[in-house]
């Protein structure tokens, strides 16, 4: 279980290109757009309930039992770790937004894959899900919003 959570957790090393960063706040965002202090306590939650998903799915016989669905897991993570960097980083909402459309995909695969090895696990992932919803609309909206 530590090792998942380790994993989930090291998505947020590339939270270092997240800083008071001037080309963020000079964005014209949605009136929807959520204040700031709200990231950090919903995806300290998310990762931990992610982290829950992928130890139950992976206890019950790891690899062997659910090559796909650990797989699936690995992908979306991959996807989800790049957001930042793109967003933050490159200051390519565009291109961001195809991360996060990719991340919805394989994660709305991972969520089905995980439901038919633990239900649990699949219903864990279900908030993730409805926030990546959230977000990449959210993405979508700032990208739009600023040519």
């Amino acid at each position: 279980m530590i090792a998942w959570l380790l994993f989930c957790f090291a998505a947020t090393a590339t939270g270092f290109f997240v800083s008071t960063d001037v080309w963020f706040e000079s964005l014209n965002k949605p009136s929807w757009n959520p204040p700031s202090w709200l990231f950090g306590p919903v995806w300290t939650t998310l990762y931990a309930m992610m982290a829950v998903a992928a130890w139950l799915v992976w206890r019950r016989a790891g690899w062997k039992a659910h090559p796909w669905a650990l797989s699936m897991f690995y992908l979306q993570w991959l996807f989800n770790a790049l957001w930042t960097p793109l967003f933050f980083g490159a200051h390519r909402p565009d291109l961001a937004f195809l991360d996060i459309a990719l991340l919805w995909c394989a994660l709305t695969v991972t969520v089905v894959l995980f439901w038919r090895a633990n239900r649990m696990a699949g219903a864990l992932l279900l908030p993730y899900l409805v926030w990546v919803s959230f977000a990449a609309a959210l993405n979508l909206t700032i990208w739009r919003m600023n040519p």
